[in-house]
This record gives C-alpha cells, sequence and structure tokens, in this order.
C-alpha cells in the first residue's frame, strides 16, 4: 500500500480518525471492565480497566499534538511542525510505563495479600467478568489491524505508538482472562501473577516507543542502508569523482540530507551547480520523505 507523503490532506484524516475510533472504544472499554471487574472482584480485570483509563487520557493528548504536527511551516519552524508527532509519541510511551508500574504495584499488593492470608474477597461473576475479557481482545484485535494499516500508509509516530498499545491491550486482556480463569479453579495467585506478567509486557513496549520517538528528535542517523541508497542513486550521476561526505537526520517523518561531492576542478561553477542539482533531483525522486537536500562541491581530492 503506498504511504500518503505528511502534507497530503488524506493523511491528517486518516491519523484523527484512527485517534477517534481509539479514543471512543477506550471510554467504552473503561467503563465496561470497570463495571465488570468490581462486582466480580478481579484484579487482573480492574487492572485492565485502569489501563484502557489511561488509554483515553493519552489519546486526547495523542490528539492535541497531531493537530499541533498538521499546522503549516512558519518562520520558526522551517521544515514544519510534524516533530510534535514523535512527541506525541513519547508521551504514549511515558503513560504506558506509568501504567505498567501501577499494574504491577497493585499485583504484587495482592500476592502479599493473599501470602499473609488477609481477608480477600472470593471471585465472583466469573463467567462474565471472563468473557469481557474476550470482548476486549476481540476489539482490540479489529483496532491493532485498523491502526496498523494507518500507520503505515502516514509513517506517523504517535499512531505507530498507538498500534504498539493496542498490541498491548490483546496482551493485557490474554493475560486478565488467564487470571480469571485460574481463579476459577481456586488459584488465587494466577490474578496477581497474571497482572504482573502483562505489566512486564506493558513496560517494555513503553520503553521501545520512548526509545524509537527519541531517536527521532535526537536527529539519530537512519542508518547503513539508507548511506548504501545515497551511494548507490549519487555514484552514477555524470561528473560525481567521490562522495567526501555524507550526513542524514530525520525531522518528524522527513529526512534531510547533507552530501559533499567530489568533482573535476577545472569545471566551471555553473557545470559544478547542474551537477549538484541533478544529485538533488535524483534523491528527491528516488528517496521517500526527503524534505531537504545539501550538496556542497569541491575539486576531488
Amino acid at each position: 500500500m503506498e504511504s500518503l507523503p505528511p502534507s497530503h490532506p488524506e493523511r491528517a484524516r486518516l491519523i484523527n480518525k484512527a485517534v477517534n475510533i481509539g479514543l471512543i472504544c477506550n471510554l467504552f472499554l473503561a467503563a465496561l471492565k470497570i463495571a465488570v471487574a468490581i462486582p466480580g472482584h478481579s484484579r487482573a480485570l480492574l487492572a485492565d480497566g485502569i489501563n484502557s483509563c489511561s488509554d483515553v487520557a493519552y489519546y486526547i493528548v495523542v490528539k492535541i499534538f497531531t493537530t499541533l504536527a498538521g499546522k503549516p511551516a512558519d518562520k520558526e519552524h522551517p521544515y514544519g511542525h510534524q516533530q510534535m508527532e514523535s512527541i506525541a509519541a513519547i508521551i504514549v510511551g511515558a503513560f504506558i510505563i506509568t501504567t505498567a508500574i501501577a499494574i504491577f504495584w497493585d499485583s504484587v499488593n495482592t500476592v502479599y495479600d493473599i501470602a499473609t492470608k488477609t481477608s480477600m474477597e472470593q471471585p465472583g461473576m466469573t463467567l462474565f467478568t471472563f468473557a469481557t475479557a474476550l470482548f476486549t481482545v476481540l476489539l482490540k484485535s479489529v483496532l491493532y489491524m485498523y491502526t496498523r494499516i494507518i500507520a503505515a500508509r502516514t509513517k506517523n509516530a504517535a499512531a505507530m505508538a498507538l498500534t504498539y498499545d493496542h498490541r498491548n491491550d490483546i496482551i493485557a486482556s490474554i493475560g486478565a482472562a488467564i487470571g480469571i480463569g485460574l481463579g476459577w479453579l481456586n488459584i488465587p495467585l494466577g490474578d496477581p501473577v497474571a497482572g504482573a506478567v502483562v505489566a512486564l509486557v506493558v513496560l517494555k513496549t513503553g520503553i521501545m516507543i520512548i526509545r524509537e520517538s527519541s531517536d527521532d528528535l535526537m536527529d539519530t542517523l537512519p542508518g547503513e542502508a539508507l548511506e548504501r541508497q545515497i551511494t548507490s542513486l549519487v555514484t552514477p550521476v555524470a561528473g560525481v569523482l567521490s562522495i567526501e561526505e555524507m550526513t542524514a537526520h530525520r525531522f518528524g517523518p522527513y529526512l534531510v540530507i547533507n552530501l559533499v561531492v567530489g568533482i573535476d576542478g577545472n569545471l566551471s561553477v555553473k557545470k559544478g551547480d547542474a551537477i549538484a542539482t541533478e544529485i538533488e533531483n535524483c534523491l528527491y525522486s528516488n528517496i521517500e520523505l526527503l524534505r531537504k537536500v545539501y550538496v556542497h562541491y569541491h575539486p576531488a581530492k
């Protein structure tokens, strides 16, 4: 499926739609899981419901930041505001990590209560709590597939972070279902242990989202694959004798490339400029989401 450039109006519409659908579904799931978990005395499902509440909070934040990312370029931001998308993704990662710590801590407290034989309420409404967890798995699976398609088309860091979050919710709900099932079999540790395992999986995803989004903001070099691609495109250009220096960095979904090439020192400035222009056009035509190319030339060593 062909990806959409950041300036394409359809891109903003798709991202906004994915965020809105996720927000509505998480509002519904948060209310449903908490309403079922409290009378059902399921710590795992309650933790999953708290996770959905945090989802609602950061979906609102993501909606604000993705809207800001769509603002046009101005004097202070000549490349636009697309890095807001990476900031939104970092916020998602931070929320996910916070939620994971809360779920894990709650699970540890529950294990302590059981180990010290503190009075524990017996599970109730087990079949309904189990069905709620399975329903969440089904709904989140649909949301995961839909958001993943949107993220692939838009190359949006925030949409990709939400995709990871949907995957987390699937794992969390499966863990909740397992915990409820073990509780049904009179294995009291099953529910909190399942919650703790879910928390660790959620924590790992949150760290991964922050690491990837931080790379975008810290201008991390895109990698060897891009270097090989640039070399293969520039080397055949007539007049290019060598590539002296090559750097590239991200700007939100965009790439900015700086090149220093060696040419025949006897050529005129006009000819050198023509070679540089040909290099720029070649890179723009072949590298997706390339925003700007700077080509410097001097006599080959």
